[in-house]
């Protein structure tokens, strides 16, 4: 008995047709009828009753259909658990991320991920969280981390929430304090304060801007259009301050002074997100994994 005999049995039984269970298994109708009377040949019992334009299982074609088809689904697994195995020495995983994430976030995961599994390759995109949605929907990236809420809610994405992280104030030392000698500002203290901010599309400035109206004022840009590295290098050189995550903050060295905001503060939620009608890859689960374990 050979697996390719199961597969034309079941397509048969299934179809109950010779010609388009062939067309099914992509073989030619001949080919496939001399395949299932070997198969019978070999079980010694007939498994279908051929009349014309009606095709029926005999009492052994009942059977042995429900086996067949475990044989086929067990087959199926193998083959399936064999990929993921493989996927995870030789794969590869498509991550967006927005710029912040990848400067405070992702360095620590991607290193272990690197470190645990060394033949897959990462292909990072930053954008905002916009963009992001777009590339996941088109199926451009297996995994994205992005702001919630998002821009546009999307039925046809799932997303975790993988932390809440706290805003801070960022000033070169040589300049003023933000509001003052206080240890925590509030961003109404931002009112006259010259800002370092990032250009159109950047979930970080359309938060602070956002904050800054509800207080009753429209910020004051001294820079603007800038991405996460340009804006910290402005700061450092003195042109304004500059509202970032916490962790950015703590990664970029010195030349920064940094000051908390006071309650309630600012906050965003970072969520990972993927398709919900097409499963990661095997790759991308486990780093997804690593990222909702750290």
């Amino acid at each position: 008995m050979q697996f390719q005999q199961l597969q034309y049995f079941v397509a048969v039984a299934e179809t109950r047709h010779f010609t388009r269970a062939a067309d099914l298994v992509h073989v030619a109708q001949p080919s496939l009828s001399q395949q299932i009377k070997t198969l019978e040949r070999e079980l010694g019992a007939d498994l279908f009753l051929r009349a014309r334009g009606n095709i029926t299982l005999t009492d052994a074609g009942e059977a042995l259909l429900p086996l067949a088809r475990r044989i086929l689904a067990d087959a199926d697994t193998a083959r399936h658990e064999v990929q993921e195995l493989v996927q995870l020495r030789r794969g590869r995983v498509r991550l967006g991320a927005t710029p912040s994430l990848c400067t405070g976030l992702l360095p620590d995961v991607l290193r272990a991920f690197h470190d645990r599994y060394p033949g897959i390759q990462l292909l990072i995109e930053e954008g905002g969280s916009h963009d992001l949605v777009r590339h996941l929907a088109r199926g451009a990236l297996d995994l994205a981390l992005v702001v919630l809420p998002l821009p546009t809610p999307s039925p046809a994405l799932t997303t975790v929430e993988l932390l809440r992280e706290d805003l801070v104030v960022v000033s070169s030392p040589d300049a003023p304090r933000p509001g003052g000698d206080r240890r925590a500002v509030q961003v109404a203290d931002l009112e006259g304060e010259r800002l370092v901010m990032f250009r159109h599309g950047y979930d970080l400035r359309e938060l602070t801007v956002a904050a800054c109206r509800a207080e009753g004022f429209e910020p004051d840009f001294a820079v603007e259009g800038g991405e996460m590295d340009a804006v910290l290098g402005f700061v450092r050189a003195g042109l304004g301050v500059a509202v970032v995550p916490r962790m950015v903050a703590a990664r970029s060295g010195r030349g920064l002074r940094v000051t908390p905001l006071a309650r309630p503060g600012l906050h965003r939620t970072i969520a990972l997100a993927h398709r919900s009608d097409v499963a990661p890859p095997r790759a991308a689960r486990e780093l997804q994994r690593m990222l909702l374990e750290r």
